[in-house]
């Protein structure tokens, strides 16, 4: 009796519910996804076993890198904005709407206030003058303190619900550290979070 033969088969598998799950994921990630804010100032923040989070949004972020300069920076474009037209209307700068705008984009700004249109004016070469040039820096010293001005303004702008947040490099002196905060709390500021990296444990 002859042997059936069984007609060979090609096998297909359909591959449209994968690419669909696949398109879903990748646009889901990239709706939800938060990008991280460009630092011209490299910061190495000191170990912690906190695991407190920083709030992302109407934050004011202090940097203090090694060398002891002092630099600021907001979450938003418009908290950024906000504290431009409040610096102006104070009297402490006299940025155009043009330079509000360009204000507004900058990752760090860190000058002294009359430098601050020059420091706008640099184009692409912002960013490297902070990290360059003598005179970058806000100044927080006993005779010229201007970053109190900073601070207390944009508390005026952003309301009582923005944060303050201090990253420091884990080189910068003590001393530093304590005439920033000591800053803070001539203008009433007691509230404020320090910026460190997690840390391990041993058990």
């Amino acid at each position: 009796m002859g042997r059936f033969k069984i007609k060979k088969q090609d096998t297909f598998i359909d591959m449209t519910p994968m690419s669909d799950v696949m398109v879903l994921l990748l646009t889901f990630f990239m709706l939800t996804a938060t990008f991280v804010k460009e630092e011209p100032i490299k910061v190495v923040t000191p170990g912690s076993v906190s695991e407190i989070k920083i709030p992302s949004t109407n934050l004011l972020t202090i940097f203090v890198e090694k060398n002891g300069k002092v630099f600021m920076t907001m979450d938003s474009p418009e908290g950024l904005t906000k504290l431009a037209d409040a610096m102006n209307e104070a009297g402490k700068l006299s940025l155009s709407p043009q330079e509000v705008k360009d204000f507004a984009q900058v990752p760090t700004f860190g000058t002294p206030l009359n430098t601050i249109k020059g420091w706008l004016a640099r184009g692409d070469q912002k960013n490297e003058l902070l990290t360059k040039s003598k005179e970058a820096g806000i100044p927080c010293d006993s005779v010229n303190n201007e970053l109190k001005t900073w601070v207390s303004t944009a508390r005026e702008a952003c309301g009582e619900n923005m944060r303050i947040a201090i990253k420091a490099d884990k080189s910068t002196s003590y001393a530093v550290i304590k005439r920033v905060m000591d800053s803070l709390r001539e203008i009433e500021e007691n509230r404020y979070n320090l910026i460190t990296s997690l840390k391990g444990v041993d058990n």
